[in-house]
């Protein structure tokens, strides 16, 4: 899931930033609207945690503007000092696809940017399934031939990015956009050292074909 965190408060915006991607969330954290619209300009995210109240494009405006994209657009949690039920009402006849006012739980954040990042993605099952894999991704557990698997963050959001694609070829440019954010170089060997230890993690027979010069995909049925 890639998420963009829109605001100006430095350490709270890091802070948020840090934990989502402890959650194995991509995240990329700007600190005012103007370069919030830069950032929607040229990614495509879906869920966008937006503080009301920033410099430059206000985030009124941002929230209007991702709003008049229509249903193809990332999801908006705003979030605001402000919570009283008329600025929550305010908030989300904005086009805010959900209202969390500050303070706010840490957990409660996670769960309900988890919420509309299932919203933003095409429908997909509640477990993702290829032969003896399993993968749940509201309850973040994977399991072959019925033992659990002890993934990391980034492994468990390869594994499933994977898993939501079916029989697709997915490429490594889409697996850095999806599973990490802009900060990863895009000559990077993140992509081939997670697979390489996933491969392991899962076992035999092979699950993650390579397809050359494309990127990977889930082996089809034996």
């Amino acid at each position: 899931m890639r998420v963009l965190v829109v605001e100006d408060f430095e350490v709270l915006a890091t802070t948020i930033g840090t934990g989502l991607r402890r959650e194995g969330m991509a995240v990329d954290v700007v600190l005012d609207g103007d370069d919030a619209l830069a950032h929607l300009a040229g990614t495509r995210y879906d869920v966008v945690v937006l503080d009301r109240d920033v410099p430059g494009t206000h985030g009124d405006d941002v929230c209007r503007d991702i709003a008049a994209g229509g249903g193809a657009g990332p999801r908006v949690l705003m979030l605001t000092a402000a919570g009283t039920v008329r600025d929550r009402v305010e908030g989300l006849g904005l086009g805010a696809d959900d209202y969390l006012p500050k303070p706010f739980d840490f957990t409660e954040l996670v769960a309900r940017v988890r919420a509309l990042g299932r919203r933003s993605a095409p429908a997909v099952p509640p477990i993702l399934q290829a032969e003896d894999l399993a993968l749940n991704p509201s309850r973040r557990v994977a399991f072959r031939g019925g033992r659990r698997l002890e993934l990391t963050p980034k492994e468990f959001a390869l594994l499933e990015c994977l898993l939501a694609s079916g029989d697709r070829v997915v490429s490594t440019e889409e697996l850095l956009e999806r599973v990490w954010d802009e900060a990863a170089d895009p000559f990077t060997t993140a992509v081939k050292t997670t697979v390489r230890r996933l491969r392991i993690k899962l076992g035999e027979p092979p699950v993650i074909e390579t397809v050359r010069e494309g990127g990977y995909r889930i082996a089809g049925p034996r």
